[in-house]
């Protein structure tokens, strides 16, 4: 299915109003009629492809992605039909920064990376997302050590951060490093292989740092329950800890206690989307960045998949920024068999929505034994 002369309105038909939506933020500013609003996406026109640019409809995860076009443009070699898609190497590891894995989701390498490529120049900029003072996240533009760490940690919420990105000038010539989920490093990967027509050129885009993710929690509706359990404006981190049991925690600055509340209260606040999504370690970014899992708090999991993303985490170790061991076998097994059942639940929810085994919603440019074999199995 073209792309070709199709815009907001059947973005809203094909994507909106058939749950689909993952809140990335692709389709935000680069169009003047799509704008995020209290947590949701606000559409103020229904243009069609013709009227408008069309990159809304052309960028979006959830519309017909290409997988195997994706991969050659952006990783240089044909899909990789593995549980975790390609990499160079896989490392547990953490920051040595003082002051910076306690401000962190886990080990703080995010913040560590990022923040040495923008003292080496490798990057001017970098387009993440940041929570307010209300704890709500949203898009943002980091040009220095301290607005990164002001980014630090996790809100679990769709934070529309793509939108940051679009929000630059277009003719701007600033070197672009991006965080995002794995619908997020989709969208940018479309915008590399379609540049859009009113955002600066996606070849200034020089890295791009993916987080592991199981699902996002919907702003509209989670953030309204969450100001009914605790006191925001006291929270200074969220988590969600595998032992002694799975619980969201919000742990509060000025008092030091944590307002812990069982999964099972989060899960109905979950984006519906976020069941069809199979890439569950953002596997076309530069690194791919989760937590280590609760035998080893603390660290990350680093997935290095580009000759620029090994190159950085080398840059770091010998200015020991960051500490890096070998991922103990077990626990690599874990990731692999995790992201694995991702893309089979993901693979088994879009049959069930299309009723067919060769419609794969968005999913396209894949051998069909693959995907066949996933359904299957």
């Amino acid at each position: 299915m073209s792309s070709d002369g199709k815009g907001i309105k059947d973005l809203v038909e094909e994507v909106m109003n058939e749950g689909l939506c993952t809140g990335c933020g692709a389709c935000i500013t680069g169009c003047p009629y799509v704008v995020s609003h209290e947590g949701r996406i606000v559409v103020l026109d229904k243009c069609t492809g013709v009227e408008g640019n069309g990159d809304c409809y052309r960028h979006c995860p959830r519309t017909l992605t290409d997988f195997e076009a994706l991969s050659r443009k952006i990783l240089g070699m044909s899909f990789a039909e593995t549980e975790i898609g390609h990499y160079e190497n896989v490392w547990m590891v953490r920051s040595t920064v003082p002051g910076v894995a306690e401000r962190s989701q886990d080990g703080g390498c995010v913040t560590t990376l990022l923040s040495l490529a923008l003292e080496e120049g490798l990057v001017d900029v970098v387009s993440c997302s940041k929570m307010d003072e209300d704890r709500s996240p949203h898009g943002y533009l980091a040009r220095t050590r301290e607005e990164l760490l002001s980014c630090a940690g996790s809100s679990y919420e769709a934070s529309y951060s793509l939108e940051a990105y679009r929000s630059l000038e277009k003719d701007s010539q600033e070197k672009i490093a991006v965080v995002g989920l794995g619908c997020q490093t989709e969208a940018l990967s479309k915008i590399k292989n379609q540049p859009p027509k009113n955002n600066p050129d996606p070849q200034n885009i020089k890295l791009t740092i993916g987080l592991f993710c199981g699902w996002a929690l919907l702003p509209k509706t989670f953030h309204p329950f969450l100001k009914d359990i605790c006191d925001v404006s006291n929270v200074c981190k969220f988590d969600i800890p595998h032992t002694p049991h799975y619980s969201f925690d919000a742990l509060m600055d000025r008092n030091g206690k944590i307002h812990s509340v069982p999964l099972d209260e989060i899960k109905p606040y979950i984006n519906p989307a976020c069941g069809y999504c199979w890439d569950m370690t953002a596997e076309l970014s530069d690194i791919s960045i989760g937590s280590a899992g609760s035998s080893y708090p603390g660290w990350n999991t680093i997935v290095a998949r580009t000759p620029a993303g090994v190159e950085l985490l080398k840059l770091a170790e010998q200015k020991k920024l960051l500490a890096i061991h070998d991922l103990p076998e077990e626990r690599l097994n874990h990731l692999k068999t995790a992201a694995l059942n991702r893309k089979k639940k993901a693979l088994k929810n879009i049959v069930e929505k299309t009723g067919s085994k060769t419609d794969l919603l968005y999913i396209d440019g894949l051998k069909p034994e693959y995907t066949e074999k996933l359904i299957e199995s």
